[in-house]
């Protein structure tokens, strides 16, 4: 048998494979498809303290080899997570792992301290790619002193794992990935998705609400996974990747880039079974290669010619 264990710190994960926050909902839209439990890890849907309409529509827009989405983090908010959806999840089998987002620090804290009464929930995923209003709109993820500002309240707020979940829309990725590691970040999850926008030509505007929005899929692999590499080199917290993996393969990557632990996105859309798949892959490549513990190959190709 191969161990595919990974931590963060002394919170156990049971395997690599997590999904991606508003990628798999809570957990319960795919018990017909497969057995959630199987997963190292779900990281639900994005909770804000108050309910979130969320933007106009159209919302998503198909690109090659990929999707802009703009959902504009739509929720019922963290009154509604804790009454109606935190008491039928917290009986899965797996680590539950709460997104957490907000448009100004205190919003943070507050959801942070909320969170943190709830025991099933062993860590949230602090997503600093939320814009701060004080600044004008500007995401925190994109300042460094406001990163460092909202991670370091946060950790304050929290005794639960703090995964930073990082925003690619940056300059140098690493300076932010150490800002998270000095503020207390237990783990540091990438990338979030890349801005970007579409024209509808045959309606000549705009074919998102928003104008611009997120970028997710296949077509960003290659810069999440040399983001990945980068932050895995300069931090010693376990990082968790994410951007484009569609198999088994494209898992394998990032692990061999230096991430400790893998999270499964849009895929998830075209094939709800795809996380499974996934884990299943890369316990047949750990197998056929003769490894006998998945961190034998994590950043791998750092030490090995």
């Amino acid at each position: 048998m191969v161990n595919l264990g990974f931590s963060i710190g002394d919170l156990q994960f049971k395997n690599p494979v997590l999904t991606a926050s508003g990628t798999f909902g809570y957990g319960q839209e795919f018990d017909d498809f497969l057995d959630v439990s199987r997963l190292g890890g779900i990281v639900v849907k994005g909770t804000t303290l108050e309910p979130r309409e969320g933007n106009l529509y159209p919302r998503m827009a198909e690109t090659p080899s990929g999707m802009l989405n703009a959902v504009g983090l739509q929720n019922k908010g963290v009154d509604y997570f804790e009454n109606s959806i935190y008491t039928r999840i917290k009986s899965y089998n797996t680590n539950i792992i709460v997104n957490i987002n907000g448009s100004y620090i205190d919003d943070y804290v507050n959801l942070a301290s909320r969170i943190n009464k709830l025991d099933k929930i062993p860590a949230i995923e602090l997503n600093i790619s939320c814009p701060n209003v004080k600044k004008g709109g500007m995401a925190f993820g994109t300042n460094p002193r406001s990163a460092r500002e909202v991670i370091k309240a946060v950790r304050a707020a929290s005794t639960k794992k703090l995964i930073v979940k990082l925003s690619p829309n940056v300059t140098n990725i690493v300076d932010f990935a150490r800002i998270a590691e000095e503020e207390g970040a237990d783990s540091i999850s990438l990338i979030n998705t890349l801005l970007g926008m579409s024209v509808n030509v045959q309606k000549m505007k705009p074919a998102l609400s928003t104008i611009t929005g997120g970028l997710s899929g296949p077509a960003i692999k290659p810069i999440a996974l040399r983001m990945v590499w980068q932050v895995a080199n300069a931090v010693k917290i376990p990082v968790i990747g994410m951007g484009g993996i569609m198999t088994a393969s494209d898992a394998l990557e990032f692990i061999l880039a230096g991430a400790s632990a893998v999270q499964i996105g849009t895929a998830s859309f075209i094939d709800p079974q795809a996380s499974i798949k996934i884990l299943e892959g890369i316990e047949k490549f750990l197998n056929q290669k003769g490894f006998s513990d998945i961190r034998e190959i994590v950043g791998f190709i750092n030490h090995k010619s």
